[in-house]
């Protein structure tokens, strides 16, 4: 069999047996099962691969090689004895936020560098019952408040496509590691789209599940108690190469927290609406009005689009049902920054509130939607979430119409990286005109604010070559839907391919 050769953004480094570094998990547990692979060599030569590959991308910040060898030896074992598993035997990786025991818990910041968690986060658990073997864990960036990867701690995650720019945040470095096959899978978070993004920028898949789907406790911020809470906006999900595999880890993952729901985690959700792309509903959008869509999104957009109409599904590129999308943008910007200021400084806090008082009425922009979310009563609270609850009440009425809605995650590809540390200073480039950084996240927010699924799939590649994808969102608790329309369209328009890649990676 011989070694391949990757190629990493121009970079080329010897491969011995890593034929299976690029393979589903799907494929590696029917290699298992069959005999054909041990969970030691597939352990192997994912570490090969990290040590050979991630000079280049900085995926991996905390690399936990010992104990995943243990665990790989525990892995065949418990197969020679006749034992199986969702996930049993499977190299995996899991982003930094999560509490690993043993390991550091940062979140990026340098003065938690020794913070060593007792317990695994509940999603670590999960993995490790079904059988993964945890190969590290992946970077983030400070705090896990940006849409790039870096920090002063472990470094800048670079995007395997184009080492000038982000991997995405704030699950960067695990989707940056899928793209460079290190481990089939991994597990992240999203809140302002950060699992989304980085699948997109990417080229890999990424899925958030419906709010409070999957337990959170454990993806805690350093040094908190790790304490089974409800939150408002961000969930916890699984990234993948493939939409088959994305669907495997979701269901390893969801399921309440065991301290609060007893100790099964076994959920029912609705199966998918329908198992064939021609009886989709789909309803297309690529337009926002609170931001422009690059040429390469919009085209992403609509090659998605063309292929579900190809297929013979129902497509319409607009409807009266749809829930505003400016007053959706200015809510979700609201929910996301009110707990921004929580710790600030009282003075400067009442200089923020004194300039949202001099706000006029009638600005409805998202800057002064940032600027009320920060200083937000609590009766302000409750009247936003009401009119949240009005959203969702247009979402399901929607969604008696229509089975998924495609569109953005964010309205362009992989941006060059920008470490100016007054985030306010940043702009986007959008075909060549400048808009606010924080712009960028109104796409993420239509799925977050009424906590909807959301599946990131690749949707081909822009004219400079760079991964492009949308997402497909659905009803509320009905993720099987999304992630079998994900399934669907991989088959018919393509789904991840290897970055740089200059030789067959598959097995001869």
């Amino acid at each position: 069999m011989p070694a391949a050769i990757l190629w990493l953004s121009g970079q080329a480094f010897s491969v011995e047996n890593m034929e299976w570094n690029y393979s589903s998990a799907v494929e590696l547990l029917a290699a298992l099962r069959a005999r054909d692979v041990s969970s030691v060599e597939l352990t192997e030569a994912a570490i090969t691969g990290i040590e050979q590959g991630d000079g280049v991308v900085n995926a991996i910040c905390i690399a936990d090689f010992d104990r995943a060898r243990d665990a790989a030896r525990n892995a065949d074992q418990a197969r020679a004895r006749g034992e199986d598993g969702q996930l049993l035997g499977v190299p995996v990786t899991v982003k930094e936020s999560y509490n690993v025991a043993g390991l550091p818990t940062t979140w990026g910041m340098p003065r938690y560098a020794n913070f060593l968690p007792a317990q695994d986060a509940v999603q670590v658990s999960r993995l490790k019952s079904a059988g993964a073997v945890v190969l590290g864990k992946t970077n983030v960036p400070f705090g896990l408040q940006d849409i790039q990867t870096f920090n002063d701690l472990y470094g800048t995650t670079t995007n395997p496509w184009d080492r000038g720019r982000t991997s995405g945040g704030s699950s960067g470095g695990s989707a940056a590691g899928l793209a460079s096959g290190f481990g089939a899978l991994s597990i992240g978070s999203d809140l302002a789209g950060s699992l989304r993004t980085p699948a997109h920028f990417c080229g890999v898949y990424a899925h958030k599940p419906t709010l409070g789907l999957a337990a959170m406790r454990g993806m805690t911020p350093p040094p908190s108690l790790a304490l089974p809470t409800e939150a408002d906006l961000a969930v916890v999900g699984p990234l993948a190469r493939t939409a088959g595999d994305l669907t495997v880890l979701f269901e390893v993952m969801i399921g309440p927290d065991p301290l609060t729901l007893g100790v099964a985690h076994d959920v029912t959700l609705p199966p998918a609406r329908h198992d064939g792309i021609r009886d989709f509903r789909v309803l297309i959008l690529d337009r926002h009005p609170q931001i422009a869509t690059s040429a390469a999104v919009e085209a992403g957009v609509n090659r998605v689009a063309a292929s579900l109409a190809a297929s013979g599904a129902r497509i319409e590129r607009g409807s009266a049902l749809l829930p505003d999308l400016a007053e959706a943008a200015s809510l979700y910007t609201q929910f996301l920054f009110s707990g921004s200021a929580a710790k600030f400084p009282v003075d400067t806090y009442e200089q923020l509130r004194a300039r949202a008082d001099g706000l006029s009425i009638d600005d409805c922009g998202l800057d002064a939607a940032r600027l009320r979310g920060m200083v937000m009563s609590h009766r302000d609270w409750i009247e936003l979430n009401n009119r949240r609850e009005i959203h969702r009440h247009g979402w399901r009425q929607l969604f008696g119409e229509f089975d998924a809605v495609v569109c953005p995650i964010t309205p362009t590809p992989a941006f060059p990286h920008d470490h100016n540390p007054n985030l306010l200073e940043r702009t986007l480039d959008i075909d060549g005109n400048a808009v606010p950084y924080f712009d960028q996240l109104v796409w993420a927010g239509l799925a977050t604010m009424p906590g909807l699924p959301a599946t990131a799939i690749p949707a081909g590649l822009s004219t400079d070559g760079l991964p492009v994808g949308v997402q497909i969102i659905g009803p509320m608790f009905e993720d099987r839907t999304t992630l079998r329309l994900a399934e669907l369209l991989e088959q018919d328009i393509g789904g991840f391919r290897p970055p740089q890649l200059r030789t067959d990676i598959g097995r001869a």
